[in-house]
């Protein structure tokens, strides 16, 4: 049995949703990703039943239903073993490349032609991955592509992009998550219609991309893509420079045995400009806490120690930084375990010195840590020594 289907309260829910009888699958990754045997997160279901009902049932079953997106049919219901998402079977009205006008259904094959790829369009009933022999329902040849890693649209690869222009960033996603070579007639289709991302809002561009970076080796996807002029309308700065930037990143970052990080593999795609980084998560409108990594990262290393670098760019910057710069990464065993020191002398110390509260208290403190950061952070003892130069110092000059 897959570790997933053993989560507390699912079969519950299952029960309550009347999967026994086929009222109620799994669906999408779930399915997909149990059947390559990589690790399951996120579970989905897909149930013929409409969201009241769906509300009413998880309710009812000891359980509790949080519409999330009820207007799509999405409820979700929170489990002791976490949340699992419950969306009524639907198929599309209208579309205009970024949102879809949805109606419900109960047939299970529209629901499935309205998804992107084939091997995201697969479903299973209740007693999928205990160990017995369940069918898995596949209408578009979803089992075959899985088969051979292969990421294809279901359909007219043209006409699936005009429904939802973002499905350029998920082909080329999925592809470098499961390799294989690319399918040819979405790879054309993609490059045809990359304009066609620019009508996109700028977060659900981020979104994608950074999932993308954050896979284990994107590296080649992202050449294809650079060289298919897709990242062109709207991360232009991408060039081949950049995907070779990239390139020597992620092979250090598997040497080196370092988690890979998303907004460091930007900062490597990106010209190495502090100015370029900016602009770019503020066109991404990336967070504030994401903005500075990637424009410390970008930033050309000040020369100092590691622990130094650590210290003034905090521990993930500086391990940013050391794996950018070519000859940095030597230099990152030093931080291992590295805890971020506290300046052993403060303010009230420099005062009970001599020095007069207010500007030169704040002068003085800074002074001190300076050199305490050049000397390599030295004990308390020799703090103290620097802190009486300084409070003399500046005495002197006052008189």
């Amino acid at each position: 049995m897959a570790e997933w289907r053993e989560r507390d309260g699912l079969d519950r829910l299952l029960d309550a949703l009347d999967a026994g009888r086929d009222v109620t699958r799994f669906v999408g990754g779930v399915v997909r990703d149990t059947l390559l045997g990589l690790p399951v997160t996120d579970i989905d279901l897909a149930t013929q039943l409409p969201p009241a009902e769906v509300e009413r049932r998880i309710a009812a079953a000891g359980l509790k239903p949080v519409p999330t997106g009820i207007a799509h049919g999405t409820v979700t219901a929170v489990l002791p073993g976490g949340p699992v998402e419950v969306t009524t079977l639907r198929r599309d009205l209208t579309t205009d490349g970024r949102r879809a006008t949805i109606a419900f259904t109960d047939d299970w094959r529209e629901d499935a032609a309205r998804r992107d790829f084939t091997i995201n369009a697969l479903s299973a009933g209740a007693g999928f991955a205990r160990g017995a022999d369940v069918s898995v329902h596949d209408h578009f040849g979803g089992l075959g592509d899985l088969a051979a890693r292969r990421v294809r649209f279901i359909g007219d690869p043209l006409a699936r992009i005009a429904e939802d222009h973002l499905r350029i960033l998920r082909f080329f996603r999925f592809h470098a998550r499961f390799g294989g070579e690319p399918d040819a007639a979405a790879l054309e289709a993609c490059t045809l219609r990359a304009n066609d991302l620019m009508a996109l809002s700028r977060e659900r561009i981020a979104d994608e991309t950074l999932k993308l970076l954050g896979l284990p080796d994107p590296t080649p996807t992202v050449a294809l893509m650079q060289g298919r002029g897709i990242w062109a309308p709207v991360l232009p700065e991408i060039g081949p420079e950049g995907v070779a930037r990239l390139t020597r990143l992620a092979a250090r970052e598997r040497a080196l045995g370092v988690a890979a990080a998303a907004l460091r593999r930007l900062a490597a795609l990106l010209p190495p400009d502090p100015a370029v980084a900016a602009e770019v998560a503020g066109r991404l409108r990336l967070s504030r806490a994401q903005r500075d990594r990637l424009v410390t990262a970008a930033t050309v290393a000040e020369p100092m120690t590691p622990d130094a670098l650590a210290y003034r760019r905090g521990l993930e910057g500086a391990i940013d930084r050391l794996l950018l710069d070519e000859g940095g990464a030597a230099d990152l065993a030093r931080l291992a375990g590295w805890q971020r020191p506290r300046l052993p002398v403060s303010g009230g110390d420099l005062i009970a010195l001599g020095l007069r509260a207010g500007p030169v208290v704040a002068t003085a403190l800074q002074a001190v840590e300076r050199r305490w950061i050049a000397e390599g952070f030295p004990d308390a003892a020799r703090v103290r020594v620097l802190a009486a130069e300084e409070a003399g110092r500046l005495l002197s000059d006052a008189s």
